[in-house]
């Protein structure tokens, strides 16, 4: 998981950015349920901002709980 320089795996960086991105996404997704825009769009009611969302969020945990930086991995 770490270089032999001590170095981080880029990939483990990707997993917070996608971990962040789909906690923003899911929020946002969650506002609209509660609070619906005047013009929603087409297919409005499969609240694919909720599902995109947690869709990122989980693969984002999983890349941060692969490719964590730990002290055991040389």
């Amino acid at each position: 998981m770490t270089g032999e320089n001590g170095q981080i795996s880029i990939w483990y960086f990707i997993g917070c950015l996608l971990t962040i991105y789909g906690v923003l996404i899911t929020g946002s997704g969650i506002y609209e349920l509660f609070s619906p825009p005047a013009h929603p769009v087409v297919l409005a009611e499969f609240h694919a901002a909720v599902w995109w969302g947690l869709l990122m969020l989980a693969g984002g945990l999983a890349y941060i709980h692969f490719f964590r930086p730990s002290k055991g991995n040389k």
